[in-house]
C-alpha cells in the first residue's frame, strides 16, 4: 500500500500555483471588462495645438449674451450643448448663439440620468432635442453630451444608433462649484489644457463670465487655436483608449 507524503514544500507550491492561476483569471477578466467598456470622446490625440471650449446650457440664462459678447471679442468659436427644455424656454438665445456663429449641440431633452432609461427613451431624448434645435437653426446636431456625464455601454450604443458622436470633456472648469472663483476657474483650465483638449464650462455659472476672458487670452498666448468640437474630433477610422482619448487608426486619413 502506497502513501502520499505531503510536505510543506508541496503545500506552498500548490498555494503558489493556485494564486498564479487565480491572478491570471482575474487579470484576464479585468482586461476583458476594460476592453469591453464603451467610452465617449473625452479628448483627441492631436498634433496641432487645437482645443475646443464648450458650454452646457440646462437651467438658467442670465449670462448667455455676455458669453456671446466675450467669445466675439476674442474671436473664439464655441460649442453649446443645450437641453430641449432650455430651448423651449429661451428660443431667442438659441437663435442668438446660432447667428453669432457658434455650434449648438444636443444635451438631451429633459436632462435625465441616461443610464436609467430604456434604449427607446434614450433615443427619444436625443430625437426630441434635435428637432427643437433644428427648428430654430436649420441644422441637426451631430454631437451628444450625456447629462451629469452619466453613461454606460447602452447609452453609447443608443447615441451611435442615432448617428451621433458621444462627447465628454478632458478639462473640467468646475465653474459650477460653490467655492469656485474666477481665478480658480481660469487657473484650472489654463493649466490642464493640451493639444486636443475639450473644455467644459456652463452658461449660467456665477464666475464664468469673469473668468472667460482670462482663459481665452491665456490659451491664445500659449499658441492654442480654438475650434468646434465637431472639427476637432475624428469622424472615422479611430479608436478610443482607456482614458477616452480618440486616436487615429494606423493608415487612417
Amino acid at each position: 500500500m502506497r502513501y502520499l507524503i505531503v510536505t510543506k514544500k508541496h503545500i506552498m507550491s500548490a498555494i503558489a500555483f493556485t494564486l498564479a492561476v487565480t491572478t491570471a483569471i482575474i487579470g484576464s477578466a479585468v482586461t476583458f471588462a476594460q476592453n469591453d467598456k464603451k467610452l465617449p470622446i473625452y479628448c483627441v490625440d492631436c498634433e496641432k495645438k487645437q482645443i475646443a471650449i464648450s458650454f452646457d446650457a440646462a437651467w438658467g440664462n442670465d449670462d448667455t449674451q455676455t458669453l456671446i459678447d466675450i467669445l466675439k471679442e476674442y474671436e473664439v468659436p464655441a460649442t453649446f450643448f443645450v437641453v430641449g427644455a432650455w430651448v423651449d424656454k429661451y428660443p431667442e438665445s438659441v437663435k442668438a448663439l446660432h447667428e453669432a456663429g457658434h455650434q449648438i449641440q444636443n444635451h438631451s431633452n429633459t436632462h435625465p440620468y441616461m443610464t436609467q432609461l430604456s434604449k427607446d427613451q434614450m433615443c427619444n431624448e436625443l430625437a426630441d432635442c434635435n428637432k427643437k434645435i433644428e427648428a430654430i437653426t436649420g441644422i441637426t446636431p451631430t454631437l451628444f453630451r450625456p447629462p451629469y456625464g452619466d453613461y454606460d455601454n447602452s447609452v453609447i450604443e443608443a447615441i451611435e444608433s442615432m448617428k451621433m458622436y458621444p462627447i465628454q470633456w478632458s478639462v473640467d472648469s468646475l465653474d459650477w462649484k460653490d467655492n469656485a472663483t474666477a481665478e480658480s476657474i481660469c487657473n484650472r483650465v489654463v493649466s490642464k489644457c493640451e493639444n486636443g483638449s475639450i473644455i467644459l464650462c456652463h452658461n449660467d455659472a456665477e464666475h464664468t463670465p469673469e473668468a472667460l476672458p482670462h482663459i481665452l487670452k491665456s490659451l491664445k498666448e500659449k499658441g492654442f487655436e480654438f475650434v468646434f468640437i465637431s472639427d476637432l474630433i475624428l469622424k472615422d477610422k479611430y479608436t478610443i483608449d482607456h482614458s477616452g482619448k480618440q486616436i487615429q487608426n494606423a493608415g487612417g486619413d
